[in-house]
C-alpha cells in the first residue's frame, strides 16, 4: 500500500531534519505551546496553550491511526501513547513550573 500524504510528509521532515521521530514530537509540542500562547494571547499560567497541544498530537494520532488500520490492519496505540507524550510532556510540565513558582514572572519593577 502506498504511503499517505501524511506519513510522507512525516517522513520528509524526518529526512530534511536529521532529527528522529520522537525528538520532533518534542519540537512539535513546544512550537505549538509557544504559537498558542502567543496568537491566543494568554499568559503562561494559563492551561489553554497545553489543550491546543493535547489537540494538534490527538489529531496528528488520529491520522496515524487510519494510516495503521490502512497499511496493517491494527491500531499501534502503544506507539500512539508514546507520542502524545512525547508531544504534550514538556509543554505541561513547563505550564506547571509557570503556574506554581514565580521564576518566570517579572520582578514589579
Amino acid at each position: 500500500m502506498d504511503t499517505s500524504a501524511f506519513q510522507s510528509i512525516k517522513l520528509s521532515i524526518v529526512h530534511l531534519t536529521g532529527l528522529s521521530k520522537d525528538s520532533l514530537h518534542i519540537y512539535v509540542g513546544l512550537v505549538v505551546f509557544l504559537g498558542a500562547t502567543v496568537a491566543l494571547r494568554k499568559r503562561l499560567p494559563s492551561f489553554l496553550p497545553v489543550v491546543a497541544v493535547l489537540v494538534v498530537a490527538t489529531v496528528g494520532e488520529l491520522l496515524d491511526l487510519r494510516d495503521d488500520l490502512q497499511s496493517l490492519g491494527y491500531w499501534r496505540w502503544g506507539a500512539s501513547l508514546h507520542d502524545v507524550i512525547n508531544t504534550v510532556f514538556w509543554p505541561l510540565v513547563l505550564s506547571v513550573i509557570i503556574q506554581r513558582t514565580s521564576l518566570f514572572r517579572g520582578s514589579g519593577n
